[in-house]
C-alpha cells in the first residue's frame, strides 16, 4: 500500500480531490462571510456570529475558543505590528502623518472586521477538515457548491 499525504493525515475521502482547490475556496467563503463548507449559509448575522450554517447544518465553532489561535495569528498579530510601526516609525518623526495613518488603520480594521473574522472561522474549518476528530462530524461536501464556486 502506498502512503500518500491524505492517507497520512486521514482526509476523509470526499475531501481529498484538491488540497490547494479545497483550501482556496474555503478561505474564499469565508472572506466573503460565507460558510466555508458549502458557500451558501451566512457566517454573521449584523456584527453577531452564528452558530451553525442555515443551509449545510456545520457548526462554526465546536468548542467554545476554538477559532482564538486563528484570530490571534492571523489578525491580532499583524495589525498589532502595523500600529508598532506607524506610532514609532511615522508618528515620532511626522505627527500629522502618523495620527492620519493610526485613523485610515482604524477605520480599516473596523471595516473588514467580519471578513477577517470569516477567514479565521475558514481556517478552522480547514484544520477540522484535515485534521479530523472522529467526535467531530462535517457534512459532505456539496457537489453543487463547487462547481458553483469554479464557475465564479
Amino acid at each position: 500500500m502506498r502512503i500518500t499525504p491524505s492517507r497520512l493525515l486521514r482526509i476523509p475521502e470526499p475531501f481529498r480531490a484538491s488540497r490547494s482547490k479545497l483550501i482556496s475556496t474555503a478561505l474564499r467563503r469565508g472572506l466573503r462571510k460565507r460558510c466555508p463548507h458549502c458557500g451558501e449559509g451566512r457566517l454573521f448575522s449584523g456584527w453577531s456570529h452564528l452558530e451553525r450554517c442555515s443551509i449545510c447544518g456545520l457548526i462554526y465553532g465546536r468548542n467554545p475558543g476554538d477559532t482564538w489561535a486563528f484570530t490571534i495569528i492571523g489578525d491580532r498579530l499583524p495589525l498589532a505590528a502595523m500600529i508598532v510601526l506607524i506610532y514609532f516609525g511615522v508618528v515620532r518623526s511626522h505627527r500629522i502623518l502618523g495620527l492620519t495613518m493610526l485613523v485610515v488603520l482604524a477605520a480599516l480594521v473596523v471595516w473588514t472586521a467580519p471578513n477577517r473574522w470569516g477567514a479565521g472561522i475558514a481556517l478552522h474549518y480547514l484544520s477540522r477538515v484535515y485534521w479530523p476528530d472522529p467526535a467531530d462530524l462535517i457534512p459532505p461536501p456539496p457537489a453543487t457548491a463547487l462547481a458553483g464556486d469554479a464557475e465564479r
